[in-house]
Formats: C-alpha cells, structure tokens, sequence
C-alpha cells in the first residue's frame, strides 16, 4: 500500500516540476502566487469545452447501478465479487479511504500554491466546487432514502450508492478540468485516487460493486453539470459591472447590442414640437 501511495505522489510531484520547467523557470514566490490567486476579482469563467456527449458515460455508470435492482445477474455478478474480495482480502483493515476520497480536491489546491495554475481563480473554482458537492450530497441523500439496499456487512440500509466512490470521483474530474489543460497526467492521478477508493469501498465490504459503479458515474455528472451550469450563473450575477465583459464571455452569453432613443417635446420660435434622438 505504502508502494502504491509513493507511486501516485511521484506522478503528481513530477507533473507539477514537468509544468514548471517547461513553462516557467523563473523561480515562484509563494507569497505572491497566493495574493494574485486569492485577491484576483473573477472576470472571467471558461465554459465546459466539451459536447454532451461527455455525459454519456458517466450516465452509463450510474444507469448499471441502477438497472441493478432490476436485473439478477448483475446482482449476481455484485454477490461475486464481494465473495472474491472476502478470499482474496489484500486490502489493510484501515479507512484509508476516507482522506483518499479528498485527495484529488487537496491536490489542486496544494499545486497551486506551488505555482502550477488551473482554468478558473480561487473563488470561482471553489464556488464551482462547492456546486458541485451540493448537488451531490443532495443525490445522495435522496437515493440512500429511497433504494434502502442493505449494505454488504448489514450495517445500514444506506448501501446505494457509494457516497466516498462519489465524492472521490467528483474530485477526480475536478481536478480533470482544472489541470488537465497543463497535463493529462494531473487528471490520470486524480482518477488513480478515485478508484482506489471505490476498490477499498468494496474490499472494507461497506458497498456492493454497482454501488461503487453508481457513485462513481453520480460524482463525475455533478462536477461536470457545475462546470456545465456555473458560468451562467456567474455571468449573469455579474453582467454588467464592466462594459468590456462581453468580449469574455462564450457566444451564447453575448449581450446583444442595443441602440437606444429618446423622444423629448422641444419649444423653439414660438411653436411646440418634438425631438428625436437615438444613439447608433
């Protein structure tokens, strides 16, 4: 397990110099990247560069999650692997999974304090975070209520579906769309980290495996419906404060332009009339 960790931090301490080397050899002033990431006002928040299409997978995760209680061989198939992961237990008895499912979100933010910058500033990706955990937790409560499967040790009936596999996941692909625009590398850790912790769900016997498989297909769509839905939210709060915010935002969100008229009544050599003015 140790072996595994070292692996993992060594892939995100190597993205992280690879990214500095390339891009900027000057050496960074910790002090400074935090005032100008922290006190930096947002003017600006990207749009999800990708087509619907990407929520076609997570959408099929958590659709084998669901279609689970309706079809017996996956069902199956969940009795299966909890029986292998029981003979074959190479998994430590500890819930390490429990820091791993915020490793992704912890990795963002300790990289940029080493200079090595996402898509947004700290407020919106934090605000977009914080979105994406709402909807979340929101889901998950909601479908724990309502399926009542019992977990595989028979603890609780709050087994589907797995709230850290969501959690961990979610982050995974936060850090995805922040950082992967410097290197693919920094979402395949983040994924790395995910998955473990849907693994242990199931080797701790706290999840089924289409539980694990449900969570992990819920936490990608909540992050990818927060970056899908905040810079609308955002941009609409905002509009207006400055007139050269426009030229940020994506097409759709453009303001029209406008032409604007006056109509006035005027008195001039001793007769009434009108004017009228308009401004091109």
């Amino acid at each position: 397990m140790k072996n595994i960790l070292l692996i993992i931090l060594f892939m995100a301490g190597s993205c992280a110099f690879a990214q500095q080397t390339t891009e900027d050899t000057t050496k960074k002033n910790v002090i400074d990247t935090l005032k100008k990431d922290l006190l930096t006002v947002p003017d600006t928040v990207q749009h999800l560069r990708s087509k619907f299409a990407s929520l076609i997978p997570p959408a099929a995760l958590m659709g084998y999650g669901i279609t689970s209680f309706y079809v017996k061989p996956l069902r199956k198939w969940d009795r299966y692997i909890y029986k292998e992961a029981q003979e074959h237990n190479i998994i430590t008895n500890s819930s390490i999974e429990d820091y791993f499912q915020y490793a992704p979100v912890a990795l963002v933010y300790g990289l940029n304090v080493v200079g090595v910058h996402g898509k947004n500033t700290f407020v919106d990706r934090t605000l977009i975070y914080v979105l994406s955990q709402g909807m979340l937790k929101l889901s998950l409560n909601v479908l724990k209520r309502s399926t009542h499967r019992l977990r595989p040790n028979e603890l609780d009936r709050f087994s589907f579906p797995s709230g850290h596999t969501g959690t961990a996941f979610s982050g995974a692909e936060f850090m995805a769309q922040e950082l992967s625009g410097n290197s693919p590398y920094y979402g395949l850790v983040g994924y790395a980290f995910a998955t473990t912790t849907g693994v242990f769900r199931i080797y701790h016997q706290d999840h089924w495996f289409s539980d694990v498989v449900a969570g992990a297909g819920l936490g990608i769509l909540a992050t990818k419906g927060a970056y899908l839905l905040y810079p609308y939210i955002r941009n609409t709060l905002f509009r207006g404060k400055d007139k050269n915010d426009d030229q940020n935002l994506a097409p759709e969100l453009k303001k029209k332009a406008r032409r604007s008229a006056i109509l006035l009544p005027s008195y001039q050599s001793g007769g009434f009339g009108v004017e009228f003015a308009m401004e091109l």
